[in-house]
C-alpha cells in the first residue's frame, strides 16, 4: 500500500514539473478535466489542486474550463476544483462568481462530506471579496449553518465563517449572521463551538457596531454535544 501511494506522490510530481511552466501542457491537463473516464478526470483535478497550492497564477486563464468542472458526476474531481477555485479567490480572479452555483449544488451533496466542506470553504471565501458578493451568497451560507450544525464538518466550518467575518462584507449580512451564531456563543455545548462562535459573534458586534442582534436558533442540533 505504502509503494502505491509513493509510486502515486511521484506520478504527482512529474506532472507538476510538466504543467507548471508550460501553458500548453497546463491547457492539456485541464482538458482531462472532462476527459471520458473518472479516473482521468480525479487525477488532472487533484494535479489542479495540487499547483492551485504551490502557485495559483497560472490557473487564472481556466477558470470557466474549472466551473465546466464542478458538474462531473464523482464528487472528487469537484472537490479538487473547488479547493483549487478557493485558492484563485485572492488573486481576484475572473470568473469566480460562475462557480457559485456549481459550489452551491456540491455543498447539499448527500454522500460526501469533504464536498459539502470545499463547498462552503470557496463560497465563504468568495463571500468574503465584497459586499456585493456577501449579499449573493450569504442566503446559501445561511441555509449550509443550519443545515450542517451539529455534523463534524461544522467545526471546520465555523473556521470559514471566522475568515469570512474579518472580510468587506456587507453591514446587512454581517448582523444576520452574528444573530445567527448568538446562541451558539453564549450557549453552546462544547467548549470549541462556544469558543469560535463566541470569537464570530464579538468579531462582528465590534466591526459593525452591532446593537443586541437577536439570537436565531438553528436546527435541532444547537443541542447535541461537541466533544473537544
Amino acid at each position: 500500500m505504502a509503494q502505491t501511494e509513493e509510486r502515486i506522490d511521484e506520478r504527482d510530481e512529474q506532472e507538476l514539473e510538466r504543467v507548471e511552466h508550460d501553458r500548453e501542457a497546463l491547457a492539456r491537463l485541464v482538458e482531462e478535466l472532462e476527459g471520458q473516464t473518472r479516473r482521468k478526470r480525479q487525477f488532472a483535478a487533484h494535479v489542479v489542486h495540487l499547483l492551485a497550492e504551490r502557485d495559483p497564477e497560472p490557473l487564472k486563464g481556466f477558470v470557466p474550463d474549472l466551473v465546466d468542472a464542478l458538474y462531473r458526476p464523482e464528487a472528487q474531481t469537484r472537490w479538487e476544483v473547488l479547493d483549487a477555485l478557493t485558492l484563485l479567490v485572492p488573486l481576484g480572479a475572473e470568473g469566480l462568481a460562475d462557480a457559485v452555483d456549481g459550489a452551491e449544488a456540491a455543498l447539499f451533496d448527500e454522500d460526501s462530506a469533504t464536498l459539502r466542506l470545499s463547498a462552503f470553504r470557496f463560497l465563504a471565501a468568495y463571500a468574503a471579496t465584497d459586499e456585493a458578493a456577501s449579499r449573493a451568497a450569504w442566503p446559501v451560507i445561511d441555509e449550509a449553518i443550519q443545515c450542517y450544525h451539529g455534523d463534524l464538518e461544522y467545526r471546520d466550518m465555523l473556521g470559514c465563517l471566522l475568515a469570512f467575518a474579518q472580510g468587506p462584507i456587507d453591514a446587512g449580512v454581517a448582523e444576520e449572521l452574528a444573530a445567527r451564531i448568538r446562541f451558539d456563543a453564549e450557549n453552546g455545548k462544547g467548549n470549541y463551538l462556544k469558543a469560535r462562535s463566541a470569537e464570530i459573534y464579538h468579531l462582528l458586534v465590534e466591526r459593525f457596531s452591532l446593537d443586541n442582534p437577536e439570537a436565531r436558533r438553528t436546527r435541532a442540533g444547537d443541542d447535541e454535544e461537541d466533544e473537544d
